[in-house]
């Protein structure tokens, strides 16, 4: 049942220099995705083993990180190594012009806007460095209690290459969600949360999931420790807390369910992604993508689905300041000058030099969750 490797015959082209590689639009794959791409391949009768939620003996450890290599964007460390050219090409173009999707009126009145951390955030917490010869360095936590945690014991640098961290407060993130979700309730916006937990594979689910136990908290505080017997674990999305506690008597699971449901009585009303089946942003991570989902709301006067299958404005968070604010300058430009225009707009190539496995802060094995307070 083995397959071969084209993943690593794709590495190997990427250094040929008359290889010329297309690259279609592929999945980012979150951990949700992964679980059923499993389920499938053994229900077809492949022997591979599940994919373990929390790992003790070293062949768990193996298996997580075997199936870890497939989770956020595979293949773009790889294709990284050569040069990138994205542009739309001529006809393409052309074709997009003739036939315009549908673009949604503005209103100048439209209390839509993007919310970001002021502080607190990877921004605000970066620091970096140009090396002065090649060398090794290895990356700890000094905890407060004096204990050193080594997160990773040895990377290797090059001369004059440069190295860059940074850290986003937890205590910070959720202070801004409070204040965030307070706001629009107050404010009677619809509430909305717009990350990239695929391709930043191990910062946005943590970033997604600290989201949903704030909106619901009061449920989460009461069903504390069952959630945490269950494992349950809503970085994943809502979907992982109604899988986990399906295995519950009935009685047990409408009363979360009822509690969870309280919550919406003091909280905003939360955007949907399908309205009539009732799935709503926390629903899964991989549902909603800050750099498709933003332009779909552009795109749609500022507006996104509500429960009631209703077009509403939306408080759309996001917290890292960074990408955040670019959104907020196109809502402020639409409603200024109204929507964008499809027929005339123009198209901005991406051309770029990425070299050695480039990826996302937030996506690659030098990004950790920081298992207690001390300094990095």
């Amino acid at each position: 049942q083995k397959v071969t490797n084209t993943l690593a015959e794709l590495g190997e082209k990427t250094l040929k220099p008359d290889a010329n590689i297309i690259k279609l639009p592929n999945i980012s794959a979150s951990v949700a995705q992964l679980k059923a791409a499993i389920t499938e391949l053994q229900a077809k009768g492949f022997k591979i083993p599940d994919y373990p939620e929390s790992v003790k003996t070293d062949e768990e450890k193996d298996i997580r990180a075997r199936y870890n290599r497939c989770i956020g964007s595979a293949v773009n460390p790889v294709l990284r190594e050569g040069n990138s050219d994205r542009r739309a090409p001529k006809a393409v173009k052309e074709f997009a012009k003739k036939n315009p999707h549908s673009m949604a009126e503005w209103s100048q009145a439209s209390r839509s806007h993007v919310s970001h951390m002021h502080s607190g955030d990877f921004y605000h917490g970066e620091k970096s460095m140009t090396l002065d010869r090649a060398r090794d360095v290895k990356m700890e936590l000094i905890t407060t209690s004096g204990n050193t945690i080594v997160l990773k014991p040895k990377v290797s640098l090059k001369d004059r290459e440069v190295i860059d961290s940074m850290f986003m407060s937890k205590k910070a993130l959720l202070e801004f969600y409070e204040k965030e979700i307070e706001d629009a309730h107050k404010t009677g916006v619809m509430f909305s949360l717009h990350v990239k937990a695929t391709m930043m594979k191990v910062s946005h689910p943590i970033v997604f999931g600290h989201c949903v136990r704030i909106f619901y908290k009061d449920a989460f505080e009461k069903h504390a420790a069952l959630f945490d017997e269950l494992r349950v674990n809503v970085n994943n999305g809502m979907v992982d807390l109604y899988n986990k506690i399906a295995t519950l008597p009935q009685s047990k699971q409408d009363e979360i369910k009822r509690d969870l449901h309280a919550c919406h009585e003091y909280r905003p009303e939360l955007a949907m992604v399908d309205s009539a089946k009732g799935i709503t942003n926390f629903h899964s991570p991989n549902d909603i993508i800050v750099d498709a989902s933003m332009p779909a709301m552009i795109r749609n006067g500022g507006k996104m689905w509500g429960a009631d299958g209703r077009l509403k404005d939306v408080k759309a968070v996001m917290p890292e300041s960074t990408f955040a604010r670019i959104y907020q300058e196109i809502i402020n430009f639409c409603k200024w000058h109204g929507a964008f225009d499809p027929t005339t707009m123009g198209t901005v190539p991406n051309v770029g030099l990425m070299a050695q496995q480039a990826e996302e802060y937030g996506s690659h094995d030098k990004t950790f969750e920081i298992p207690e307070a001390g300094v990095a």
